[in-house]
């Protein structure tokens, strides 16, 4: 049975699981009509029923017993409660695909029916225009098909990749906060841009677009990021001028940092 012959429903429609939705019917993956959420902010459901036209509760045992995929999009802190709400609900027959941070695919195993099958995903609000990074890893119980699913599914909104579960808490760190660590990249570039002259709307489109270059750049060519930047610097000329200056603001322990922390934080999550 393909995805879009499927019912996926979320629990929980928050920055995350909602960007998901949107990236999954952008993408095709299902028809609105196939996709259901449930969560406690009414309104919000209501909103996201006018606007994607998929089904809405604020009774999780609803969007569960409809759906064939399953994906729980709440926070770590609550995960515990929702989880033994949702037990009565779930059998062999439904695929459990989480994207909580730094939760263990044990704590769902323990928690759900014995033969539960679940799939840990990290993934990033980038689906929200069909641009995540997400980190893929299956259960003791899952199949090849199910892995196949999830990897179906969150390919359509960006790249995924399979990863051993010990590195989910990087992925976390690297991936999953990411974005929040170049979205201040690229309002800092554009602020330089203003500081000389140049009006906002353009600086920040330009420099946007600078960060989306280097990345496809990165990717395309297979080049190491070393590699990528020797190319653009010439000597005594702009450019390593202004690198001289982020290596002496420690930019890349900066990054290396962030990364860690956030990593860490994951594993902490995951030890509540």
């Amino acid at each position: 049975m393909t995805v879009q012959n499927r019912k996926i429903g979320f629990i929980g429609a928050g920055k995350m699981g909602s960007a998901l939705m949107q990236g999954i019917i952008k993408a095709g993956i299902v028809k609105p009509e196939n996709l259901g959420a449930s969560d406690v902010y009414e309104p919000f459901l209501n909103e996201l029923n006018s606007q994607l036209g998929i089904n809405v509760s604020t009774d999780n045992a609803v969007i569960a017993q409809a759906s064939d995929i399953l994906v729980l999009a709440v926070k770590p802190q609550i995960l515990g409660s929702v989880l033994e709400d949702l037990k009565p609900y779930i059998n062999a027959d439904k695929l459990i695909i989480s994207i909580a941070a730094g939760v263990p695919l044990a704590t769902y195993e323990n928690a759900l029916p014995e033969g539960t099958r679940v799939v840990r995903v990290m993934p990033n609000i980038a689906a929200t225009v069909s641009e995540a990074a997400s980190g893929i890893s299956p259960g003791k119980n899952a199949t090849s098909e199910d892995l196949k699913t999830a990897l179906e599914i969150f390919s359509a909104v960006g790249t995924a990749v399979q990863v051993p579960e010990s590195l989910m808490d990087a992925v976390t760190g690297l991936s999953g906060s990411g974005p929040a660590f170049i979205f201040p990249v690229i309002e800092a570039m554009a602020d330089g841009a203003v500081l000389e002259g140049m009006d906002r709307k353009s600086a920040l489109t330009l420099a946007a677009q600078t960060v989306l270059g280097a990345a496809k750049m990165a990717l395309e060519t297979g080049l190491h990021p070393g590699e990528l930047k020797d190319m653009v610097t010439s000597p005594a000329g702009t450019t390593i001028q202004g690198v001289r200056i982020l290596e002496e603001a420690g930019i890349r322990a900066a990054f290396m940092n962030a990364v860690i922390k956030a990593s860490e934080r994951s594993k902490e999550l995951g030890k509540k």
